[in-house]
């Protein structure tokens, strides 16, 4: 939803962050560590234990799980995040980067998962094979842990997204009529789609709120590496990035709070 100031406007359009591995490491939000923490907790993983990650990217949440001595192989599609990837990870040597889809990647023969887990990215799998993907990589009863990070808006969140929803209008990539922004602890959850699969059964849905504040160039940078803003006309951007710069240095601190949410869904494998 770029009129929201940074969604994605299709799955298909997943390629595009790798045009954006430069920014993505420092412009993207660190996940956070109450996240981490329930996601080793309810899956009752432990140090030296194999994990499988979809979607890696630059390494946001496979860093503090490394970090903790986990063994794991990531996923990435992007040969431009792949790279980023291994160069951020570079000093963990349990931790392989393979370039590829999950769809198409094949499992080494032997080799099984104590958990399978996607940051931000599991909504870009082929939903008619992730489930069976996922379970076919662990071992039996052990899990997968899936979440987003999106934006949310508080009752007493900055006004500036919508006030500049009149520069997503003019420009032409305005929100529909009546889209409403979602408020903290209302973002939709997987539990219907886990259990509709029936190879997983939910055990654990939460949901977490945070803020980061920006400038005007790191609020850019954080624009550049949503795949709406990557596609918009080079026009588009100017016009939307000159007009963010104008109305952030009319503040004080020329500064915005941007809330993000995530839900956390855990499913554990049926046997």
């Amino acid at each position: 939803m770029p009129g929201t100031d940074g969604g994605d406007k299709g799955a298909n359009l997943g390629a595009t962050f790798d045009a954006a591995s430069e920014l993505y490491q420092r412009a993207r939000p660190e996940y956070p560590t109450a996240l981490i923490d329930t996601v080793v907790e309810i899956t009752g993983v432990r140090a030296g234990d194999r994990l499988l990650e979809i979607g890696c990217a630059t390494g946001k949440a496979t860093l503090p799980l490394a970090r903790r001595g986990f063994r794991i192989i990531c996923i990435e599609p992007g040969s431009n995040l792949a790279a980023a990837a291994r160069k951020n990870l570079a000093p963990f040597e349990d931790v392989r980067i393979v370039e590829a889809r999950f769809e198409d990647w094949q499992l080494p023969d032997g080799m099984r998962f104590d958990l399978v887990f996607a940051a931000t990215a599991w909504h870009w799998v082929d939903p008619q094979v992730r489930y069976q993907r996922a379970w076919h990589a662990l071992r039996p009863g052990r899990h997968l842990a899936f979440w987003d990070a999106l934006h949310v808006l508080p009752e007493d969140g900055d006004p500036f997204f919508i006030d500049i929803q009149d520069i997503y209008d003019e420009i032409g990539e305005g929100l529909p009529p009546g889209t409403a922004s979602p408020r903290p602890g209302e973002l939709p959850d997987r539990r219907d789609e886990i259990e509709a699969s029936r190879l997983f059964e939910v055990v654990d849905v939460r949901h977490y709120d945070w803020e980061v504040v920006y400038d005007a160039d790191g609020y850019i940078d954080l624009l550049n590496t949503f795949s709406g803003h990557i596609l918009m006309q080079p026009w588009q951007r100017d016009r939307l990035y000159t007009e963010i710069r104008r109305r952030l240095a009319e503040r004080p601190d020329g500064r915005l709070r941007r809330h993000w949410g995530a839900v956390l869904n855990i499913g554990r494998r049926r046997d």
